[in-house]
């Protein structure tokens, strides 16, 4: 797929062009999770507020207001269309057909609709915030991200001249390139496109997205982006997210149900999908506690995917707990999917896989060859690693632009539960950095949790 993105840019009419195209134009484990939501929660009302944790780039400076009034707007119009329904009907995902249900896709084809929002601009960054039915408000968090993350891009475009504009991707598509070709031909290598929220603009992932399933092949899995799965016959790739644990643990009244309500979850999601799309994210609340109080049929799942511990660490974390529990981790898969660029993936795959690929520069497998050595790894220890690439696949411009200030730079922009039946949401997380919620519920929460396991590193995307 051939586009001059420089000529799109410089042309094009940008106000009259939304950038939300479709509402499959999200995570794919946002219908998923949007489908259980309307199963068990069809009234519980909730609100979603955006943070830019990214404090020195000040959002509502750079972009008008109204900008981004008329875009969300325009998403809100947004209906599903027959094609896409037929597509989430009749398609395989994980191996199983009709993982939608005929009364969820008849749902949203007639009643589906996205809830109203509050914005405005308070010291330089965006106040926006979505309150309303669960089920309308859910699918606001990847619209609304990729809409300010495009509208911050094309804030920066108007600096540029045309000819700028071509230098910038030419050193982004170099620099695309050389990534994709220090990858192409490890065996074993699994990688999806986890990079919709954080992305530079739709068509730049559109165009990373085909140049990876083209040039690295059977390596290139997927991609969670469930439009562009669509569009480009791409496995469509996700479970579920944080959003859900903290739900329910809002909706607890007693420090017990709050303590149990993460594997009362797991018990009503794999109930809800019949044994099917068993990935666990346990960090919610902090990894090592979650596995240390886990009942023993958790352990039958497919595998995990680590969010915000160092993946070396968490990946031998879960290795250990499967083999205290005489499972397999052959037999299991491993998710990478924070902050990952292509040393990360490789040290990452050579470690948990075994695998290490003669084309490959020594020192990315530094970090890895120290905990094989501190771990004494063993075959016995290996599992199927899988990444899931997102800002550093679908929004890396750093040193690309021609001005040399830094305007492209990819930003950490969230979109998080903070509220659910007037109640505050609650995220702790494996980093302290990315703890979420008032001062008092974190505290709170850290007391029935504990802390153990958890790091204070800095949030790099």
């Amino acid at each position: 797929m051939i586009i001059n993105l420089a000529r799109r840019a410089h042309d094009h009419n940008w106000e009259l062009d939304p950038i939300t195209r479709s509402l499959l134009d999200t995570d794919f484990y946002k219908l998923l999770m949007l489908q259980f939501i309307w199963k068990h929660f069809p009234k519980t009302h909730v609100s979603f507020t955006l943070q830019n944790r990214t404090t020195s780039v000040h959002l509502g400076d750079m972009i008008g207001v109204q900008q981004l009034r008329e875009q969300l707007e325009e998403t809100a119009r947004l209906r599903f269309r027959k094609s896409e329904l037929i597509w989430l009907a009749g398609n395989t995902f994980y191996g199983r057909r009709g993982m939608f249900e005929p009364a969820f896709l008849d749902w949203l084809e007639h009643d589906f609709k996205l809830s109203d929002f509050e914005i405005s601009v308070q010291d330089g960054q965006f106040s926006l915030i979505f309150h309303g039915l669960w089920t309308e408000t859910t699918l606001w968090e990847i619209y609304a991200l990729s809409i300010i993350d495009e509208l911050k891009t094309r804030a920066s475009f108007k600096r540029l001249s045309e000819f700028e504009l071509d230098i910038l991707y030419a050193r982004a598509k170099t620099r695309l390139w050389e990534k994709m070709e220090r990858l192409r031909g490890v065996p074993g290598l699994s990688i999806s496109d986890f990079g919709t929220r954080r992305r530079h603009s739709f068509l730049w992932q559109e165009y990373v997205v085909k140049a990876m399933s083209d040039v690295l092949g059977p390596n290139f899995a997927g991609s969670s982006n469930a439009y562009l799965a669509y569009k480009h016959d791409l496995e469509a790739i996700g479970t579920n997210a944080h959003e859900l644990p903290m739900a329910l643990a809002a909706l607890a009244t007693t420090t017990e149900d709050l303590r149990t309500s993460q594997y009362r979850l797991l018990d009503l999601w794999q109930k809800t999908y019949q044994g099917e799309l068993l990935i666990l994210l346990p960090d919610t609340f902090g990894t090592t506690q979650f596995l240390a109080g886990a009942p023993d049929w958790v352990a039958s799942w497919t595998g995990q995917r680590i969010d915000s511990k160092d993946p070396f660490i968490a990946g031998d974390e879960y290795i250990d707990w499967l083999q205290q529990r005489g499972c397999d981790p052959r037999q299991k898969r491993l998710i990478a999917s924070d902050a990952l660029d292509v040393d990360r993936i490789l040290a990452l795959h050579a470690y948990f896989t075994g695998t290490l690929h003669n084309g490959a520069r020594p020192e990315e497998f530094q970090r890895a060859s120290d905990f094989l050595d501190k771990h004494r790894w063993t075959p016995e220890r290996r599992i199927r690693f899988s990444a899931g690439w997102g800002t550093f696949l679908t929004n890396d411009f750093r040193n690309c632009d021609p001005r040399g200030d830094g305007g492209f730079d990819p930003i950490s922009l969230v979109c998080k539960l903070t509220e659910v039946e007037g109640r505050p949401a609650v995220k702790l997380s494996d980093n302290y950095s990315k703890a979420l919620g008032p001062a008092s519920e974190i505290e709170r929460y850290r007391q029935i949790f504990g802390t153990a396991g958890v790091a204070n590193v800095p949030v790099i995307a």
